[in-house]
């Protein structure tokens, strides 16, 4: 059996559902160490974290005592992923932290990918109900295609959760993610500190995938952030489906209608933002972009300084936390109980379990290789050797 780490339980919001007999008063103990970690996160500052894990150890540990009476809980869960195109987290990160959750927690779990394939989530879930999973877990690809899979699994008694992605209008019972918002706020004012003097200046703004409720989202805060900054945005559009390719075309469009006179780029993800980097390159341009993800190739754009800035969110703390929620709807938990946060799908107010963020710029790079997210060795390669020197990594 997989053993959880310290520290991929000691962070995850609402972790104390791995209890089946946890009472309210440890889920609000939960909550507001969450509440703790991502202040300190915020800061920045490695004294802030290890004074925020420092005051998670107790949590570590009668997390880490459940894990055994999870392993009771039996029962098959189902988690779909998006695609294996947009993000190199999907892959890399969700199936194997998700994979070693449920291992440890002693459920059954079906991970499958629809490929950015509506039609092919869709036959995916049919498949994975019919082979009798209790819950159904999945990150929707659109709103619409995903309250019609959630219907018919509702129809058929499977509990279910959005991961990462809220469906909107749906039927989900538990919502896992990052307070995506937030996530924004740190792209924004991520750029602004790149910029410094910010009076007058340029940049474009490409957003992520207008069928993406988190893109809305990751849009608005950075807007927020940017609203009374004195920046002057020349040109922005959404990239359909998160595609990097079609990103890549978007943004040199929007750049030759600017004139090629541009002085930074808010971008919605570590992938995107590649693309621009590209882009600005073959235009013999270096301006600051932001992204998030904390990728390899985001990590080393930000060490190389094409890119200001990242943001890392724990893909282990969110597949800790899903698989969590899946053990509790699979021991009949009210999934009123399995969030620390709640949310608005449009229709209704839902249990939200909301893990904290990272903001990391050149300076804290290793902040995301000292959590073995990614690891000295993928990133530290080639000429990025000396810069991980460097950064102290």
């Amino acid at each position: 059996m997989t053993k959880l780490t310290r520290a991929s339980v000691a962070l995850v919001a609402g972790l104390a559902i791995f209890a089946a007999g946890c009472s309210k008063d440890d889920a609000a103990d939960t909550t507001a160490t969450t509440e703790v970690t991502t202040e300190a996160a915020a800061e920045g500052t490695e004294a802030a974290a290890t004074e925020a894990a420092a005051d998670t150890v107790a949590a570590t540990e009668a997390a880490a005592d459940t894990v055994a009476a999870a392993a009771a809980a039996g029962g098959k869960a189902g988690f779909i992923l998006p695609d294996s195109k947009s993000s190199a987290r999907w892959e890399a990160f969700d199936r194997k932290y998700i994979t070693e959750a449920c291992l440890a927690a002693g459920i059954e779990c079906d991970i499958q990918n629809a490929e950015g394939d509506k039609a092919k989530m869709a036959t995916i879930a049919d498949g994975m109900m019919a082979a009798g999973v209790k819950v159904l877990a999945l990150v929707n690809l659109d709103s619409p295609s995903a309250v019609a899979i959630q219907e018919k699994a509702a129809a058929a008694g499977v509990k279910l959760i959005d991961y990462d992605r809220l469906t909107l209008g749906g039927k989900t019972d538990v919502y896992v993610s990052f307070d995506n918002v937030a996530v924004g706020k740190a792209q924004g004012e991520g750029l602004i500190k790149c910029l410094g003097d910010t009076a007058g200046k340029k940049i474009i703004q490409l957003h992520g995938s207008p069928t993406d409720n988190n893109a809305t989202l990751f849009k608005q805060g950075y807007q927020e952030a940017i609203k009374s900054s004195g920046l002057e945005t020349v040109g922005e559009e959404a990239v359909p489906d998160w595609d990097n390719q079609k990103g890549g075309q978007i943004f040199e469009q929007l750049l030759t209608k600017a004139g090629g006179k541009i002085d930074g780029v808010l971008v919605a993800n570590d992938g995107l933002s590649l693309a621009a980097q590209a882009v600005l390159e073959k235009a013999g341009l270096t301006v600051p972009t932001t992204g998030q993800d904390a990728t390899p190739d985001g990590l080393a754009a930000v060490l190389k300084g094409t890119q200001c800035m990242t943001v890392y969110k724990s893909v282990k703390i969110e597949a800790n936390a899903a698989v969590a929620a899946a053990v509790g709807l699979l021991k009949g938990a009210d999934p009123a109980t399995l969030g620390n946060a709640t949310i608005n799908d449009g229709a209704r107010d839902l249990p939200y379990s909301q893990a904290p963020i990272t903001p990391i710029f050149k300076d804290n790079v290793k902040v995301v290789t000292d959590d073995g997210f990614v690891t000295k060795e993928e990133l530290c390669k080639g000429d990025i050797a000396a810069l991980c020197t460097e950064a102290g990594i």
